[in-house]
């Protein structure tokens, strides 16, 4: 069920962020007829704030989680350290010396 609700948030985030990066380009900045009755209108601060936030907000959650994934203590210590010099004489390959 974890695997389906962060598949089901990718997607969501990947579509805000699309959607975020693609706004500017939707509508014409210099002409306040085109954005004047969407949400966050009339002002274009308020419009970009509404079409571009959640897009950026979910580009900087997917970035935290990517952090957060690699960083892990447990996979590390699995592994071992990196750059170790013993690190492949477990599976019997000979070390640098």
């Amino acid at each position: 069920m974890r695997k389906v609700i962060r598949v089901l948030g990718l997607v969501l985030g990947a579509y805000l962020i699309v959607r975020a990066v693609a706004e500017p380009f939707v509508i014409d900045v210099s002409d306040p007829a085109t954005y004047r009755d969407d949400w966050g209108g009339p002002g274009l601060a308020g419009v970009l704030a509404v079409h571009c936030g959640p897009g950026l907000i979910s580009a900087a959650v997917m970035a935290w989680a990517l952090v957060r994934r690699r960083s892990r203590p447990g996979e590390r210590s699995r592994r071992g350290p990196v750059g170790h010099p013993g690190e492949g004489a477990a599976q019997g390959v000979p070390g640098p010396e």
